[in-house]
């Protein structure tokens, strides 16, 4: 008999599950304070921001959660030198727009504008790059502040190589981050093209398109045999740089389509006639704004997207990402994968699965680019039921075609693929990791089967 039967005869009291204690911080002292060996916090303790992740990385039954959306402060913009300092809790789009009022921006175009900028450098945060510029946010740090599991303030400068680079992505195992200082660059135009293809006709140029200075982006729904791709290079003219076009588009994408696949999905429950309305209004929402109006962008104006984007998304998501060089005989098999787990199972996705080029990056010693370039693959849904089977075949499909993972993102990856696919830059990260936090205070369950 299940919990909510037992609940419901009123015969039994069940315990409802434990939850970990809460800290509201906005200040450094607090969370000093709160990381102090001698204060009666429960661990593990782990930071958080906009509560983005697709997995249990940043979640314990117990513990402590140090919230930290209270320090959300810019706290230096300099021109002169192209950086910008400000605190961890502050979103990125919020730093953005910061940027933009200075003629400044990030130096990259980053998926998911409503995480903060702490948990964008502690996990990674990707976006498509274009040419040799480097996907990652956390590559633009060039020193950061943080709170050691010891309790002890630390101050990574960029002079520190090799702890700097573990501190990048390190999933907050190394301590909380509080501060960061970041390399910025003047607002740069790049032209925005955009195509509609079948997958076997961007199967065709996809390698190409890898090895090129232009970077991509794409909307692949394999149910239907379409793509939608948006090509961008840095424009020779500024042109129109508008940002609401831009923010119409993401707000379409991550905010109004979730909403309405999701209330078509409880309205409908005629399979056949739902997905056929779904994946209409899919392709309405992908080629409208797309085609007409994004022309000319800007990282400013892509960065500084739909406020409620990313943060109230609907949805749930896993991401992996795949090697460049042969990633056209990965899209036909993921496309079968996607179609032969519907025929078998009856479960799909119903949003479309996001995909962009990352480019090789070592900057950080869990980069998943670290020794080539990827495709980064975001399968996403608004189903929950039969969502966990789907991972967990995904996660099959990803080990296959050597897919790497990302912690805070990829679900169902086993501890023996993590630490192949990671091998001699893992065991590096754990040695620091014994460092700053010997007692393992920042260490969740979760966090320990790849990292302990």
């Amino acid at each position: 008999m299940s919990a909510a039967r037992l609940k419901n005869t009123g015969r039994y009291r069940v315990r409802p599950p434990a939850k970990p204690d809460e800290i509201a911080a906005d200040n450094l002292k607090t969370v000093i304070q709160s990381m102090d060996r001698d204060a009666n916090v429960a661990t593990p303790i782990r930071p958080c921001g906009a509560d983005t992740s697709a997995t249990d990385c940043n979640s314990s039954p117990a513990g402590t959660v140090i919230r930290l959306s209270g320090l959300d402060r810019v706290l230096n913009i300099d021109p002169l030198n192209f950086t910008v300092t400000a605190q961890a809790g502050i979103r990125l789009y919020a730093l953005a727009e910061a940027l933009a009022e200075q003629g400044l921006e990030l130096a990259g175009s980053y998926e998911m504008t409503g995480r903060t900028l702490g948990g964008a450098i502690a996990a990674p945060c990707l976006g498509p790059s274009i040419g040799d510029k480097k996907s990652s946010l956390a590559s633009q740090v060039l020193s950061l502040k943080l709170v050691t599991g010891a309790g002890k303030p630390l101050t990574v400068a960029r002079d520190q190589k090799n702890l700097l680079a573990a501190v990048r992505s390190s999933y907050g195992l190394l301590g909380v981050i509080v501060e960061a200082t970041l390399k910025v660059q003047p607002i740069t135009t790049f032209s925005a093209t955009h195509r509609r293809l079948n997958v076997a006709g961007f199967c065709d140029i996809v390698d190409t398109l890898s090895n090129s200075d232009v970077g991509f982006r794409f909307c692949l729904m394999p149910y239907r045999d379409r793509v939608y791709l948006d090509l961008r290079r840095y424009a020779a003219e500024s042109g129109n740089a508008w940002s609401t076009p831009w923010k119409i588009k993401d707000w379409g994408e991550s905010t109004v389509l979730p909403h309405v696949v999701k209330s078509l999905g409880r309205l409908l429950p005629i399979q056949s006639v739902r997905y056929r309305l779904i994946d209409g209004v899919t392709q309405a929402t992908q080629g409208i704004v797309s085609s007409r109006f994004l022309r000319h962008g800007t990282n400013a104006s892509n960065c500084a997207q739909a406020r409620t984007a990313s943060s109230t998304r609907p949805m749930l998501y896993s991401t992996w990402c795949f090697p460049a060089s042969d990633f056209s005989l990965v899209l036909k098999a993921y496309r079968d994968f996607c179609q032969n787990t519907f025929e078998r199972s009856g479960y799909r996705c119903d949003v479309p699965v996001i995909g962009y080029r990352v480019s090789r990056d070592a900057s950080a010693v869990l980069s998943p680019s670290f020794d080539e370039p990827m495709i980064a693959l975001q399968s996403a849904s608004t189903q929950a039921n039969g969502w966990e089977d789907f991972v967990i075949d995904l996660a099959d499909f990803a080990e296959y075609w050597a897919g790497v993972p990302l912690f805070s993102q990829s679900r169902s990856v086993r501890a023996d693929y993590a630490r192949q696919v990671y091998a001699g830059r893992l065991e590096f990260f754990r040695r620091i990791r014994r460092q700053l936090d010997p007692e393992d205070r920042l260490l969740t369950p979760f966090m320990a089967q790849y990292f302990a």
